[in-house]
């Protein structure tokens, strides 16, 4: 894993968000490319679970809930990118289902998730403020954007967050582009350069944490990235 701070001393990296003002530039923070194992990343698993590093791709193979969150707060404005991959190679896990992720993820009155360890359940995460997104959920049938309140049994979802078309479900065993935005009110979420949710948000959650989660599935991710947003 790299914390690649160096360029926030030596450039920038043109941004494929440049028509949308107000930021032309993003400034790469932290990078992994997951040839140095876990230790920038905390794994929650509601039961025995698989998640490697290696050869450039994080492999995780779990029969129930499972979070990894990646351990440095992220302080907004930011973009978080990454590419994933729902494997169907007839595991007991392999049913293209679940690629999800919280972020700027806080306990109610900020404290950090790590430092209030769950168990990887996911009504254990309705505690959290949070943005989150599970696309291909239900066993690939649902894609939804959710505003977590910090409330348990609270999920806040909008009619309009609530999507099934077929083109925003996950395909098998092809890698797939995923943008996380969290810039003040905007909030994005962006698959293959599309942009598939947005909130403007009046009370935005402006830093915390990020985590992969997923449930009962088997998941490859590679190319993480988190970049600050730059006029």
């Amino acid at each position: 894993m790299m914390l690649d701070r160096r360029a926030l001393l030596t450039g920038f990296a043109a941004t494929p968000f440049a028509d949308q003002k107000p930021y032309t530039r993003e400034q790469r923070l932290f990078t992994d490319d997951f040839r140095a194992g876990l230790d920038h990343w905390a794994i929650e698993a509601e039961k025995p679970a698989t998640v490697v590093a290696r050869d450039g791709v994080l492999d995780i193979v779990t029969p129930a809930g499972l979070t990894a969150w990646f351990k440095p707060e992220l302080i907004g404005p930011v973009a978080i990118a990454y590419q994933a991959q729902a494997v169907s190679a007839g595991g007991p896990y392999d049913r293209v289902s679940d690629l999800n992720a919280f972020w700027m993820a806080r306990e109610v009155g900020g404290g950090s998730p790590l430092e209030h360890p769950r168990g990887g359940a996911f009504a254990e995460y309705d505690t959290l403020e949070t943005y989150y997104v599970g696309q291909g959920g239900n066993g690939n049938t649902s894609t939804r954007f959710r505003r977590y309140v910090g409330r348990p049994g609270e999920r806040p979802l909008l009619p309009r967050h609530d999507h099934a078309s077929p083109d925003e479900m996950l395909t098998p065993n092809r890698w797939t582009s995923v943008r996380l935005i969290a810039d003040g009110s905007r909030v994005e979420y962006w698959n293959d350069g599309r942009r598939l949710f947005d909130l403007d948000d009046p009370a935005p959650y402006a830093r915390g944490w990020f985590g992969l989660r997923t449930t009962q599935s088997h998941l490859r991710i590679r190319d993480f990235a988190v970049f600050r947003l730059v006029r």
